[in-house]
């Protein structure tokens, strides 16, 4: 998954209901377009939210 030019390795086979990961970004909008394409392509429901965790702005995804 590519976000902002920095690439991104989820294991999403592992990624079970109930787990949560957080991308740094600043463009929320687009991380979270890329983010939703991935989770739609892999059929997965997932929850994001914009979140600024120990200072840095992004988003945490949450698989449910």
């Amino acid at each position: 998954m590519l976000i902002e030019q920095n690439s991104y390795s989820i294991n999403w086979k592992n990624f079970k209901s109930g787990y949560s990961f957080f991308v740094p970004c600043l463009d929320t909008t687009a991380a979270k377009k890329e983010v939703i394409r991935v989770a739609k392509r892999l059929k997965m429901e997932v929850l994001i939210k914009i979140v600024i965790e120990e200072g840095v702005k992004g988003l945490r995804v949450w698989r449910i």
